[in-house]
């Protein structure tokens, strides 16, 4: 931290101290001073003022050390809010949390299924308003609107996407559409990086801690979190994991590759597999259908925790694909943490993580040095909403830490 804040200006310094309050819970002014690098005198003033802002209140004193005890310091949590919005064809899922990321009001409705944006965003923004207004927040502590969306960022030109409508519904080709519509300020995402946020500002994760998110819905996605920001690479499209190439002479994949993790491993795959075995599409009443392969994966992912072998075999060898591309993940970026995120993982994301944790404990380069924990996240089924707000107070509040990717209003 003494590093980042040399030659700092008095807003990166503000930041700073704003963010390591965030990750300690509660500091006091001799702890800040100590962990930043600043004098004495420096961290009164800038405490002064987030005081004065109201951004930190003082809660009491802190454990005796001999002389007088001293004041601690937290986040006023009333002080901002944010608004998340997770984007998905089966359901679409808002929050509005506080300061600390804590879930104040949420509602979840209809996915987008085959709606054009046109048409589903006049939906999104009464809903939005509805959820506004039953959460009776101060209209001037609401900071922004974060949306969670799969796909690329990027003006992008050609059609990766079979279906058009789902290409309509990639962030870049949103973002002006939500941004008109909606009268606070906007940031769209993709969905793994909004999770990967989400993890580090509620989850209270330390800005030198590096770590890795996979985010399963339809198809894998990663986001990586490194010095306290995502890391996008030149055009915020990093973390494709669901088209790491496994095998380059495995099944088609659409988007144009082949034996990609997605093709490999993804929910669809799964559910395709188990459609070779009619006992079990029978005992599981599997539908077979695209419009149902979601549920269908939940369905074999519950018999995989219940015990059916069947069952188990799918999930266990979709997690060991999974655990073969962490592994070349964590060889090339030394990872220490990976969190398992979103509604893919909510039925048996425990066996993706103990197969993920065998593999890199046996086979991981650094192994030796360290072990990387694989953990399944603690955000829930709606890590993407929460991580989309999270992102919103991440950019206004740490604004020393964000790359390029800021609100518009």
């Amino acid at each position: 931290m003494a590093k980042i804040l040399k030659g700092a200006t008095a807003q990166e310094t503000h930041s700073a101290i704003l963010d390591l309050i965030r990750s300690s819970g509660t500091a006091t002014r001799v702890e800040l001073a100590q962990r930043s690098g600043l004098t004495a005198a420096s961290i009164s003033r800038v405490v002064k003022q987030l005081l004065a802002d109201g951004l930190i209140v003082e809660t009491g004193p802190g454990d005796p050390t001999g002389g007088k005890r001293a004041t601690l310091l937290q986040f006023n949590p009333r002080a901002r809010h944010a608004v998340g919005i997770s984007i998905d064809t089966l359901s679409i899922t808002y929050v509005i949390t506080d300061m600390n990321g804590r879930v104040i009001e949420q509602l979840a409705s209809r996915g987008i299924g085959r709606d054009t944006p046109a048409t589903a965003i006049k939906r999104i923004v009464n809903e939005l308003e509805d959820l506004i207004h039953k959460a009776d927040v101060e209209p001037a502590t609401l900071v922004g609107v974060g949306v969670a969306l799969a796909g690329r960022q990027g003006a992008g030109e050609s059609l990766l996407r079979s279906r058009a409508n789902r290409y309509a519904w990639e962030p870049f080709a949103v973002m002006g559409k939500l941004s008109g519509a909606i009268e606070y300020p906007v940031v769209v995402e993709n969905d793994s990086t909004c999770a990967a946020i989400g993890e580090f500002w509620a989850g209270r994760i330390p800005s030198v801690n590096d770590f890795a998110t996979v985010y399963l819905a339809a198809g894998f996605g990663l986001g990586l979190v490194t010095n306290g920001d995502v890391y996008r690479g030149s055009s915020s499209n990093v973390g494709e994991i669901g088209h790491m190439v496994l095998d380059v002479k495995g099944p088609s994949c659409w988007c144009g590759g082949f034996g990609c993790l997605e093709a490999l491993a993804a929910p669809a795959r799964v559910v395709f597999l188990a459609g070779q075995d009619d006992g079990l599409v029978r005992d599981l009443g599997l539908h077979g259908r695209n419009s149902a392969i979601r549920a269908d994966f939940a369905k074999i992912a519950r018999g995989a925790v219940a015990g059916d072998q069947r069952c188990l075999a799918l999930i266990e060898k979709s997690a060991w694909y999974l655990a073969k591309a962490l592994l070349s993940i964590t060889n090339l970026l030394d990872l220490s943490q990976i969190i398992l995120a979103g509604p893919g993982f909510s039925e048996a994301g425990e066996i993706y993580a103990r197969v993920a944790s065998n593999e890199l404990g046996r086979l991981s380069f650094v192994r030796a040095m360290h072990s990387t924990r694989v953990e399944l996240s603690k955000l829930g089924p709606s890590a993407a909403a929460l991580g989309a707000a999270s992102l919103v107070l991440h950019s206004r509040l740490t604004p020393h830490q964000t790359s390029n990717r800021a609100l518009t209003s």
